[in-house]
């Protein structure tokens, strides 16, 4: 088996992250290489056997609960190249086990969110940048001006989502609780349980 090699895909949501992880596993079918591709149970958006982009591309996909079920799957499957989509959702022991199959002279291709809705690194997703053999870091369209967009905005009933709104909140395929932003025109809304500045703590009443 030849050498392992970390791919990281990147970006904000709508950057076609997925479509380049499926683009790539084609090219590996094509060349005879023996695949599996991996989802994370939390992301619940399609099929769980099934890992489909929004354009439509769909992939077989074997669902897991956490990163240590990837090994045995990958024993199992005798996959040189092992695929792990929405990196983001999985636990702490990730890094470490792309590091194992890679080590084991696998190719591992790896797809996720570099950062979450306020803007901040993502869980797990800053080790795996680092361990990266290849990054590939994706853009999107600003939906206020066009531009290229870095960034994901989470919206609640219309508004930018609060700062201490929940982390995670799995998007669907279809819905409008996120956009992609720019930097200039990424929002975050304020803390909900803060204070209001306006408010008269002087008074005693």
């Amino acid at each position: 088996m030849q050498g392992g090699w970390i791919h990281v895909i990147t970006g904000c949501m709508f950057s076609g992250k997925t479509d380049e992880l499926l683009r790539l596993l084609r090219r590996a079918e094509i060349a005879g290489r023996r695949i599996v591709l991996v989802r994370p149970t939390l992301d619940d958006r399609t099929r769980p056997e099934v890992v489909e982009s929004r354009s439509g591309v769909a992939f077989r996909a074997r669902p897991v609960t956490g990163a240590a079920a990837i090994p045995a799957i990958v024993t199992t499957e005798r996959s040189s190249v092992v695929a792990i989509d929405e990196a983001q959702f999985f636990d702490p022991e990730l890094p470490e086990i792309v590091e194992l199959l890679a080590a084991e002279g696998r190719t591992v291709l790896v797809s996720g969110l570099d950062q979450d809705f306020l803007g901040r690194p993502f869980n797990t997703m800053p080790s795996l940048l680092a361990l990266a053999d290849q990054v590939t870091k994706l853009t999107a369209i600003c939906t206020v001006c066009g531009a290229d967009a870095t960034r994901t905005q989470r919206m609640v009933g219309g508004r930018p989502a609060a700062a201490d709104d929940p982390l995670i909140v799995v998007g669907g395929m279809h819905d409008d609780r996120y956009e992609a932003r720019c930097r200039a025109h990424h929002v975050i809304g304020g803390a909900r349980g803060a204070i209001p500045l306006a408010l008269d703590l002087s008074s005693g009443s």
